[in-house]
């Protein structure tokens, strides 16, 4: 299973567990002049954007861990991005991630949810 399949199963379990949750998806794979934000949802009046990363195991470390700095300030300013183009959205949201250990192969899979895991500070 190539990579990209594996990451489109990856943000399928991501959409069910959100839903799940009580989330509301509003988009999904928007591009940005930054790069991809691939959840964008809604939880009552707040808007979350969501990253999702995920790996087969931990072996390498974490899921969450891949996101550096320079991935940090893409999220941020396609979120600003994103906001400006659909300000009937409003000011409040934040940046979440959905860290996945798991594949297709395995039965079980783990998902952790790190809520306002991205922010301008």
């Amino acid at each position: 299973m190539n990579t990209k399949t594996k990451g489109k199963w990856g943000e399928e379990k991501a959409v069910l567990f959100l839903i799940g949750k009580g989330l509301k998806i509003i988009d999904r794979n928007h591009r940005t002049s930054y790069g991809e934000l691939d959840i964008i949802a809604k939880d009552s009046d707040q808007v979350i954007f969501i990253e999702v990363k995920m790996r087969s195991s931990n072996f390498l470390g974490y899921p969450e861990n891949a996101i550096d700095q320079r991935k940090k300030e893409h999220l941020m300013n396609s979120a600003e991005e994103y906001l400006n183009d659909h300000p009937e959205l409003g000011e409040n949201w934040r940046i979440d991630v959905l860290s996945i250990e798991g594949s297709p192969k395995k039965p079980k899979i783990q998902i952790r949810w790190f809520k306002n895991a991205i922010s301008s500070c």
